[in-house]
């Protein structure tokens, strides 16, 4: 009878110990948040070894922490993250997003977490010196950015767009065209990389960085904008842009 009982015990806690790793596996398991990023906007998104990394990153994973979601990156095209934001293809997007007409009207905007600056980079010895300038020349932006939809408004200029960052800037080192407008950010980087090359001192136009989330979304607007109240408040905020971008 001791025996049978001792037995009985044994599966009663082996069913017990199944049970709990069955439901702590289950409620265990975090919901995603998926985040569409283009990784070649350093120092907000790019990549470091096999991993993405930079400002908007290290935001995007502190929120899905506050909001108890697993954080997934997703690399895209930048003209497909607005799309895919919109059809419900990703949770939010995030890659030095400027808020503009165009894309509220297609998505809807989280309070703003830095500002953003449109910068003109030209070869050295160049004759353009100002934004002035710019009028009646072959100007590389990339497709789908606030700079690309900015340049439309530059006198008789030829627009030249381009995939990827970079590569209008080495059409510019390459004198396919004659200057690129980008954020001041990547700017700096490029610049770095590419010598004869420069940043124009006057800045083309001063923009608001957002999170780009679906309009029916609502429930995950609220919450991301709590989320960022939080981090503002409590200097997290400040301390990531601070960590990428040296003030000046």
């Amino acid at each position: 009878m001791k025996k049978f009982l001792k037995v009985a015990s044994i599966v009663l806690v082996i069913a017990m110990i199944a049970c709990f790793a069955a439901c702590g596996g289950n409620g265990g398991e975090k919901e995603k948040l998926t985040m569409a990023t283009n990784a070649e906007f350093p120092p907000y998104e790019y990549v470091e070894g096999d991993k993405i990394v930079g400002i908007d990153a290290e935001i995007a994973a502190l929120i899905a922490d506050k909001l108890g979601m697993e954080l997934e990156i997703v690399d895209v095209a930048f003209d497909s993250i607005i799309p895919g934001v919109q059809s419900g293809k990703y949770d939010m997007g995030m890659a030095g997003l400027t808020v503009n007409e165009e894309r509220l009207e297609k998505v809807n905007f989280s309070t703003s977490y830095a500002t953003g600056i449109q910068a003109v980079i030209v070869k050295e010895g160049s004759d353009i010196k100002s934004i002035d300038d710019l009028a009646g020349k072959k100007i590389g932006v990339q497709t789908s950015t606030t700079g690309d939809i900015y340049a439309g408004d530059i006198a008789d200029a030829t627009i030249e767009r381009y995939n990827k960052g970079f590569e209008a800037v080495q059409a510019l080192t390459q004198g396919k065209i004659d200057a690129v407008i980008i954020d001041n950010e990547p700017a700096k980087v490029f610049v770095a990389e590419n010598e004869g090359t420069k940043i124009l001192e006057e800045d083309f136009a001063v923009e608001e960085y957002a999170m780009a989330i679906a309009k029916e979304n609502t429930e995950l607007l609220e919450k991301v904008n709590v989320a960022l109240a939080e981090l503002t408040e409590d200097g997290t905020l400040k301390a990531i842009v601070d960590k990428y971008i040296s003030a000046e």
